[in-house]
């Protein structure tokens, strides 16, 4: 029985599938951007292995996803210099360790609330297309200081 089974969970779309476009991946995690309209710097790491909960993992794995959720983050500040970085971890509709991570700008729809409330004014799409045109660069940082992390 694998684990997906004998967790109880009959599917889950971040085991069956890779969640997003993959930006990187090890042995423990991978880095995707979300396609989520409006949010041109969505990110997620999610957890390789099945787990529902961060407290399920060991410290040195605990310690692992935290550093390179934070390599995510300072990439992002250092490229993109958002408002702020939402980083989450909710995994109510999906129960699978996942962080989302997502780069926030003062013009974007929904900001100062969550990217999942109701939007608070119209879509920037020149400034969207701006933020989109950095994400190469933002790539290629994040993999370069996950890979010598």
């Amino acid at each position: 029985m694998g684990a997906l089974a004998a967790s109880g969970i009959v599917s889950c779309p971040l085991c069956e599938g890779s969640g997003g476009r993959l930006v990187y991946e090890t042995t423990r995690f991978r880095v995707i951007h979300a396609s989520e309209a409006g949010f041109p710097a969505f990110y997620r790491l999610i957890w390789r292995e099945h787990v529902r909960e961060f407290s399920e993992l060991s410290k040195d794995n605990r310690i692992l996803c935290m550093e390179a959720a934070t390599v995510i983050e300072q990439a992002m500040r250092e490229l993109l210099s958002p408002t702020k970085i939402n980083l989450a971890t909710l995994g109510n509709v999906v129960p699978h360790l996942h962080w989302h991570v997502i780069a926030r700008f003062d013009w974007d729809s929904h900001f100062p609330s969550p990217v999942w409330a109701a939007a608070q004014r119209e879509r920037a799409p020149q400034r969207e297309a701006e933020v989109a045109a950095k994400l190469p660069a933002l790539e290629s940082r994040i993999i370069e200081r996950l890979r010598s992390s």
